[in-house]
């Protein structure tokens, strides 16, 4: 089932998210789902608290940068076919040189904008089956990880960004809060559901 994308604005997306164990409700629904869903907006990753949930899970397939010809044919290979579900993650080290790269997010749809992060991480998760993993990742396999990991931490990209550039903005991020923009994916605006409420 496609569930709604939780636009920029809604305070779900400023919590840090909570964990979970095996035992909570309906997770391999849930994680179907997020897939449906994210694969319905042509995302490579979403995490729980955009479809509303303050929780610790989010998923990535990077498989779509796999054809990214700027890319070497080594990194090719790491992305295509990398899929992922991580709960309770916790990133343990971020390292390496700051490098930048043109980021987008499905809850602030429309808007696309460099931002700079460490290279390389070390991350333990659990999977969807609760195995725990430890793992590194670099270049765009971690940035991907990066982005949907501040989901959880209620970070959004456009944090990351200069002051300047965050006012430049403002006009364009308060639209999409109240739904005045075009998305081919279902979305839930906060500012609509607090006039209708």
């Amino acid at each position: 089932m496609t569930l709604p994308i939780i636009a920029y604005g809604d305070p779900v997306l400023r919590k840090v998210a909570a964990g979970i164990d095996k035992d909570y409700p309906n997770l391999k629904a849930l994680v179907e789902n997020m897939w449906e869903t994210m694969y319905n907006a042509n995302g490579v990753g979403l995490a729980a608290p955009q479809i509303g949930l303050p929780i610790r899970l989010f998923l990535v397939d990077t498989t779509p940068f796999a054809d990214d010809e700027d890319l070497s044919k080594e990194e090719q290979r790491a992305l295509n076919g990398f899929k992922k579900v991580f709960i309770n993650a916790e990133i343990e080290q971020e390292k390496g040189d700051e490098w930048t790269f043109n980021e987008g997010c499905l809850s602030i749809p429309d808007i696309r904008e460099d931002v700079k992060r460490k290279d390389t991480i070390t991350i333990s998760y659990l999977d969807e089956n609760f195995k725990p993993h430890r793992e590194t990742y670099d270049g765009l396999l971690a940035r991907v990880i990066q982005h949907e990991y501040d989901h959880i931490q209620g970070i959004l990209f456009t944090d990351k960004l200069s002051p300047l550039k965050r006012r430049l903005l403002k006009g364009r991020l308060k639209n999409i809060s109240q739904g005045k923009i075009l998305v081919d994916y279902r979305m839930r605006f906060p500012e609509l559901k607090k006039a209708r409420g």
